[in-house]
């Protein structure tokens, strides 16, 4: 399996990552993301799906913490299509959107709103992640009752046709001439990756001029108007915008270059900014979810993880599979979050941004 991590002077190859797990103590000058975990489901022994049990009893809400167009909006509702595409799950998956505090509003409402209760589950990310290591929210993935991890995103960095920039080293000439010029549109996840950029190409991180926005929608909707001059996110939140043209991609942190029809997009690395990144995504219960339910959605989720809908929604987005539940998906966000904090730490973001 894939295991995207950040990386400084080459000192972390494919045959390294798949020969250990990220270690918390690793130096972010070069780390995060995700780690590449075996889905074992350790602890669950889950009946499948509608064979037995008197669960689920109604509809389950999937909750999509971010505006309409955003990566975990995409991701909510290619997953209920899938579930119910393939008969896996056959009660009805209401999608809603609640954004606020680029997912720390819902997320906070899991654990404590919706504490205990077994009809909500939510897409969840390495954004939630940074948004704690920040000071900006109480609550990360790990806190929460994961049920499992899904796929990683490759980042990439937008500009308007027409814009400013027409290349990286137009964009990296910018930073380094005046970066409060250079509006960066940015959800919480987004400003670690770009931070950790700017320093590689010897630019004060803290002087990156980010402009929160909860999701490719709305960065989209930004730079359009001329309210930035680039935006940062999974590939996948400007895949429409790119395809029409309205939108060009300047560079990706994906560890080699992306498949047709972006595959021409320069990574970072290539370009001598040796600085790799993706963003894994995943979903998770309240706090307190009953076992039965967690069991119900681990097996769900394993099940429409190996289905022919969700390939070829990986494959349609390239998103990388990394699929784990249990005690794996627990160890696999603990150890990511704590690379993320060290990340944070070095690029000085903390939560004055």
């Amino acid at each position: 399996m894939r295991s995207p991590v950040i990386t400084r002077q080459g000192r972390t190859t494919s045959a390294m990552r798949k020969s250990r797990a990220l270690k918390p103590a690793l130096k972010v000058g070069a780390v995060l993301a995700s780690l590449a975990l075996v889905a074992t489901g350790c602890g669950n022994k889950a009946q499948a799906p509608g064979e037995g049990g008197d669960y689920p009893k109604g509809p389950v809400t999937v909750t999509a913490p971010a505006e309409p167009g955003s990566g975990w909006d995409t991701t909510a509702r290619a997953l209920v299509e899938a579930l119910q595409k393939e008969d896996i799950v056959s009660t009805p998956l209401p999608v809603q959107n609640r954004p606020g505090g680029t997912g720390c509003s819902w997320i906070t409402s899991m654990m404590q709103q919706e504490k205990g209760k077994d009809d909500q589950i939510a897409v969840t990310s390495l954004a939630s992640q940074t948004m704690k290591a920040r000071g900006l929210c109480e609550y990360g993935p790990q806190d929460t009752t994961l049920i499992a991890t899904l796929y990683v995103e490759d980042f990439m960095v937008v500009t308007p046709k027409g814009g400013d920039f027409s290349n990286i080293d137009d964009l990296v000439k910018a930073l380094k001439d005046d970066p409060q010029k250079v509006t960066v549109a940015a959800a919480g996840d987004d400003t670690l990756p770009f931070a950790l950029f700017a320093k590689e190409a010897g630019v004060d991180p803290g002087d990156i001029n980010f402009v929160n926005y909860d999701g490719g929608g709305e960065q989209t909707t930004a730079m359009l108007n001329g309210d930035a001059k680039v935006a940062i996110a999974g590939m996948s939140e400007f895949r429409s915008v790119l395809e029409s043209g309205d939108i060009e991609p300047l560079v990706t942190f994906a560890e080699e270059p992306l498949a047709a029809p972006f595959d021409s997009v320069p990574t970072a690395k290539d370009s001598g900014y040796d600085v790799t990144l993706g963003n894994w995504r995943g979903v998770f219960g309240p706090a307190e979810m009953p076992q039965q339910a967690v069991d119900y959605w681990a097996k769900a989720l394993e099940d429409v993880s190996k289905s022919a809908t969700w390939k070829d929604t990986l494959k349609k987005n390239q998103w990388s599979e990394e699929f784990s539940t249990g005690d794996d998906a627990q160890k696999y966000v603990e150890e990511a979050a704590a690379t993320v904090e060290e990340g944070v730490k070095e690029t000085d973001l903390g939560n004055s941004k």
